[in-house]
Formats: C-alpha cells, structure tokens, sequence
C-alpha cells in the first residue's frame, strides 16, 4: 500500500435551500463585498438573481461578472481579474459548473499575486492563500467545489493548462439540490457521467489510498443508484440531491488520488476541438476502460455492482464492465464516437503529445505511451 496523507481544510453546506446561508458565511468572515463569478445562461435563467437577492435583503454589497464560457480562456480569466480589481470587492462567489469555479480559482490567484494564470502552470506555484471564495456548483458533475485544480484553455496553445494547489480548495462550499434541478438534459448527462469518471479514475488510480477509495465507492454508489432518475427527471429531488452529493464525494476523491487515461485524453479535445468537457470524457471511458482491463486486480467487478445496481455477477471479466458502460452512456443520450462531436483524425497526432504532459499518464493503471495514446484516439474516433 502507497504512503498518503489527506485533510478536509473545508465547511461544506449540504441541504435544500442551504443558499440561504450565504450571507451567515460572509459575515462570518467578515467580508464586505463579494464579485460572483457565473455564466451567461445562469443569468438569463434567473440563478445569479437567486444569489443577489439574498445578497440585497441583508445589505451585503456585490458585483457581478457573468461572461464564462464553456472551456474558459486564459483571456476571461485576464478580463475577470481586472474586474475584480476594479471593483475593490474583497472575496469571490463562483456560481456554476467547473468553467465558473475554475475562472474563480484563477482570479483568486491573480487578484492576488498578479501576472498571468499561464505563470501558475503544473503543481504548486501558488505561494500561498487566495482570495476568500464561497463556491456554489450548479451541476452535479464537476466536484470542482472540493479540489485543488483549475483547468483554463491557452487558445495560443490550443491547450488546456491545468494549475494544481492546494491552495485553490474553497474554504467554503455551498450544495443547494435546489439549483441543480434547473440543468437542462444534456448537461445532466454530461456532468453525472464526468463526475462518474471522477470517482473511476481515482479508484483506479496509483495513487488511490484508503482514504480516496471510501470516497470514491460513495461516489459510485449515489451516482450508479441515482444518474438515469435524474437525467430522466431532474426535478426528482431525492435524485437531485443523491447525484449532487455523489459528485461532492467524486471530487475529493480525485483531488487526493488524481485521475487516469480519460481526463489526461480528454482536456486536447476541448482544447482543439472545443468538445464539452463531460462529453469528452463519456466518450473516452469505455475505451480507456477496455484499454486498462489488463491491469485490474478485481475493481472493475466492484465499479460494475455500482453502476448495474447489483450485488453479484458470475464468471465475471473486465469486458462486461466496458459493455455496461457503453450501454449506461447511450441510455443518456451521449454521442457514442469522437466523429459524431467534430473531432478528425489529422491532430490525434498532437492531442497525444499534450496528453501525454498531464501528470495524469503516470499514474493510469496501465502503463502508456504517447503510441498508445494515439491509438486510443483512434478506437473512439
């Protein structure tokens, strides 16, 4: 068994309605005016509003900036800090899925210590605490409320740079069931499968512990009993809340044990091709999956009972789970091929080298070469 160590430096608020609590957060802190960082849907749809009404009723100063989009650039996260300063607010809500609170992160950094978030890039140069942020996710996937990374696309690059810290873990997190039952279908889907992915990876990974597989097997189960209930109905509260919680658990899951193969493959597809993060990964499981099986050493069996929702399966190999898998993602309605998401053929070539830089590779359960990389674009193409 590896060494590890682990700690939870966080409160995290769980319950419906629990966004009431924001200000009590504030004040308790003592902080005075609060940016909330969200994207444009968010606002049209009426959830900023949500926040800033609670903001107003108990004279609680704020600013908003709400132009995040998918797959944000190193350029938001430029025009977002200088917002910030600007404004003089002295801490951070980041209200969405992972594009707002990776945004977030960033600026707490910038805001900060100054420069360009590209100056941050791979593990540990974040010299210290950040910005005061509270984190609110809106979709049950991400799990980005409860880790230590924020992952911004470098369009010069066409890369998806990832900073890593500790240091980026939000002192606060707030999960609302409430604001996770207004995700559209797609993005249900998509966020449940990449918070599924989550847990996998880190349960397969290297550098799992004791510590990370009991988060993990929580994840799976919430997840496994809860993903098809709410993608078919996300107003099914119970659901809402099991996926919400899942996702929580997914998360912390990976910030210890870090990931595999499928995070490693999938940041090049949003980085050239712009393919939606969960997707990408939804795409890339099973062939990751069917790539690893030669590695297992009984865990696939053990994700299967999770996602199947039984307890025993005879004369059990690795394939059933890549099936399972492949049949859980169409039930979803996710694309079943990197073709039908725009992806060609020609870049595989320099996905994989980008790939191939993510800390990820190393600890993937199989050992694996840029070669073998490529070749994997290639199954799921």
């Amino acid at each position: 068994m590896n060494n590890f160590n682990f700690k939870i430096p966080q409160e995290i608020i769980c319950g419906q309605d629990s966004i009431l609590k924001l200000p009590e957060i504030l004040k308790k802190q003592q902080l005075k005016k609060v940016m909330i960082i969200s994207g444009p849907n968010l606002n049209k749809m009426g959830v900023v509003k949500k926040i800033t009404d609670i903001l107003s009723c108990e004279g609680i100063e704020f600013v908003t900036f709400v132009e995040i989009e998918a797959n944000p650039s190193v350029e938001t996260v430029d025009l977002a800090t200088k917002a910030f300063l600007a404004s003089e607010a002295d801490s951070i809500i980041a209200l969405g899925g992972g594009s707002p609170i990776d945004v977030a992160k960033a600026v707490g950094v910038l805001a900060k210590y100054g420069g360009s978030i590209t100056e941050y890039e791979g593990a540990d140069k974040v010299p210290g605490t950040i910005i005061p942020m509270i984190v609110i996710p809106t979709t049950a996937g991400t799990g980005s409320e409860v880790t230590a990374f924020s992952v911004i696309t470098d369009r010069k690059r066409n890369y998806k740079l990832t900073v890593f810290s500790y240091e980026l873990i939000p002192a606060y997190a707030i999960l609302d069931p409430n604001l996770v039952m207004t995700s559209p279908v797609k993005t249900a889907a998509a966020c449940g499968i990449d918070a599924l992915v989550h847990a996998i990876e880190a349960y397969l990974s290297k550098a799992a512990s004791p510590f990370s597989d009991a988060m993990a097997e929580k994840a799976m189960e919430l997840i496994g009993k809860n993903i098809r209930l709410f993608v078919a109905d996300r107003q099914n509260e119970k659901a809402a809340e099991n996926m919400l919680y899942g996702s929580m658990f997914a998360g912390i899951a990976f910030a210890w044990a870090r990931l595999g193969n499928v995070h490693a493959m999938a940041h090049p597809l949003g980085g050239y091709f712009d393919v939606p993060h969960g997707v990408a990964n939804a795409i890339l499981l099973p062939v990751v999956l069917e790539y690893n099986a030669l590695a297992d050493e009984g865990r696939y069996e053990k994700i299967y009972h999770y996602i199947k929702n039984n307890k025993g399966t005879d004369n059990f190999i690795p394939e059933i789970l890549v099936a399972e898998i492949r049949k859980l993602t169409k039930a979803l309605g996710i694309p079943e091929n990197l073709t039908t998401v725009g992806v060609t053929e020609d870049l595989i070539p320099a996905m994989a080298i980008d790939a191939m830089k993510s800390g990820n590779i190393a600890i993937n359960p199989r050992i694996t070469t840029q070669k073998d990389i490529e070749e994997l674009y290639q199954r799921a193409l």
